[in-house]
């Protein structure tokens, strides 16, 4: 059978086939493309923003106006689960304030930024960066700790980086800049602020036969609540036959390192830095704190963990 085409017809066959030079002039090299990072910061619809290994999200910042305080969730293990999760497995009103890795405290100048009551929210102002470097990338945002009444008693920069390790495991470093605005504000004494990561439910001591162990030792809530530590590690099973865990870290510039740790064997830690006594903060004089995650495969060993905190340690400061 004969197939006949109209001179329309070839024109666009042949032009389609690049004939008459298509998008590219003859003898033109073909484009060198850059490398691809295999870390990136990600912007999300509604106030989010990821950071993505490969293509798929290791985790993600919220900071939407609506909120009373801007997180991370999830935070991806190797296996590709989420290791931490939103609120208390068993108690998810009064606990609602428990999101995944937050930043807060119980009392600002008198003021209770840490539980849902609205008396005093950390409000997201602006992104000043997205930084992607390769093997690190970072979200440098800028947030106000606002009262009820409408004071801002804090202005507050974080840089929250990334930093791959091997495996699949990685860091995150979380760079705090306090500063009082009008007036010197205090910290008040209290276990509950600055930092706080609830786990999934399976790796928690009571829900999943996970472990809490610290830098020093201790074994679970008996032996690591309100004890003195560099780092504490939670880990357990996020599927079966998978053991995963975080470890948070302290930093020696930390104003009270080692840290107090707050943990809990239904699954919650955080580092306290006003256990021991109230901290004030001066007009000018902005607190600096620096606190790390480590997303680890396995139940590490000890020097392991030790291993990678000292690697912590040795990043160089952001202010």
């Amino acid at each position: 059978m004969r197939v006949r085409l109209s001179l329309g017809q070839v024109v666009a066959a042949v032009l389609c086939l690049g004939v008459f030079g298509g998008d590219r002039a003859v003898g033109q090299a073909e484009p060198e493309p850059k490398a691809v990072p295999r870390l990136q910061v990600v912007p999300q619809p509604y106030a989010q923003a990821s950071f993505e290994r490969d293509g798929a999200e290791i985790a993600r910042y919220h900071f939407g106006a609506g909120l009373e305080r801007p997180f991370l969730y999830p935070i991806v293990g190797p296996s590709g689960r989420s290791l931490t999760r939103m609120g208390h497995p068993h108690d998810p009103e009064s606990h609602s304030h428990h999101n995944s890795v937050w930043i807060s405290h119980v009392d600002v100048g008198g003021v209770d930024f840490w539980s849902d009551k609205r008396l005093g929210i950390v409000r997201h102002k602006r992104i000043v960066e997205y930084a992607d470097e390769g093997e690190t990338s970072a979200i440098v945002a800028e947030n106000e700790w606002v009262a009820a009444d409408g004071a801002v008693l804090l202005a507050e920069t974080r840089r929250m980086t990334v930093a791959l390790l091997d495996s699949d495991e990685w860091l995150l470093v979380l760079d705090l800049t306090l500063n009082a605005n009008a007036k010197a504000v205090t910290l008040g004494k209290t276990p509950f602020g600055m930092i706080g990561v609830r786990m999934a439910k399976t790796l928690g001591v009571h829900d999943g036969g996970g472990r809490i162990r610290n830098s020093e030792s201790g074994i679970n809530e008996k032996e690591v609540l309100w004890k003195q530590a560099r780092w504490v590690d939670y880990s357990g099973a996020i599927a079966d036959g998978v053991l995963e865990g975080v470890t948070l870290f302290d930093h020696p510039d930390n104003p009270n390192h080692p840290s107090y740790f707050h943990v809990r064997n239904d699954g919650w830690m955080g580092a306290s830095l006003t256990f021991d006594g109230p901290r004030q903060i001066e007009p000018n004089v902005p607190l600096h704190l620096r606190y790390g995650l480590y997303i680890h495969a396995g139940m590490k060993p000890p020097a392991e963990i030790e291993a990678c905190w000292k690697r912590f340690v040795q990043m160089p400061p952001v202010r």
